[in-house]
């Protein structure tokens, strides 16, 4: 796993593939949580591989050919050698797999039951994750790959490899260390959401539902948040009414 991420580190994000020869090598109950918790999804099966005809192992580009019966059988044409001219090769061989940031962060939000937002940040190398509560504040989390995967909330800033683990059959965050840097937030940390940031961003929230169609759209909203609707409805009306002047 830290492998995987730093090879995403290095790509800022950026699809990194992984063959299936390399796969076979690592740990099946990883690779199996890294699937099926969306780390890891399905890619195009590859162009080119390593070459089974001889001890040279070549790199060469693979050719697929199909017969009459729509059979189809891969090929690779030997130019290093008289004695080889085509050498097959096995179908499995050429699938792999793909991880990136979007993933990364699709999946920590998945973990951490956050509503990711609908913006990617591949070209960025930047992923809003999405607001992370404390118990006193709520920031805003972020995960960045400038100079390796990084999590930043409420001014913080901590190592994904630092918060993620895997417990023997799935991945699974440090939820109680993050919420601990959120209740305590640095000073001048520019990610910690201000009563005035919540309201707007619970408007766009609740347009966007009404939009869409929703009737229970402050339903949604109050149990996206972890609130009762009177309380949203509150936080929505604050400060809407222009206060009377005295006479």
């Amino acid at each position: 796993m830290i492998e995987l991420l730093e090879r995403l580190g290095s790509m800022r994000g950026a699809p990194v593939l992984i063959d299936s020869r390399e796969l076979r090598q690592w740990p099946t109950s990883i690779v199996a949580a890294m699937i099926q918790q969306g780390l890891l999804s399905k890619a195009s099966p590859a162009k080119s591989a390593v070459c089974p005809g001889c001890e040279r192992e070549c790199m060469m580009p693979v050719h697929l050919m199909s017969n009459a019966t729509g059979h189809v059988q891969a090929l690779m044409v030997c130019d290093k050698r008289d004695d080889i001219s085509r050498v097959p090769v096995a179908i499995e061989c050429l699938e792999q797999r793909q991880a990136s940031g979007d993933s990364l962060a699709n999946m920590l939000a998945a973990l951490l039951d956050l509503r990711k937002a609908d913006k990617t940040g591949s070209e960025t190398a930047r992923w809003e994750i999405g607001l992370l509560k404390g118990a006193k504040h709520t920031s805003h989390l972020v995960l960045t790959a400038d100079a390796g995967l990084l999590l930043s909330l409420a001014g913080h800033t901590v190592a994904v490899v630092e918060v993620l683990t895997f417990d023997g059959q799935a991945f699974k965050v440090d939820k109680r260390k993050l919420t601990r840097f959120v209740d305590k937030p640095a000073l001048g940390g520019g990610d910690v959401e201000s009563a005035a940031q919540r309201k707007e961003r619970l408007k766009k929230r609740v347009q966007v539902l009404t939009n869409k169609g929703i009737k229970a759209f402050l339903k949604t909203v109050a149990e996206e948040e972890g609130i009762s609707v009177s309380r949203l409805k509150q936080l929505l009306a604050e400060d809407d009414e222009p206060k009377k002047s005295k006479s």
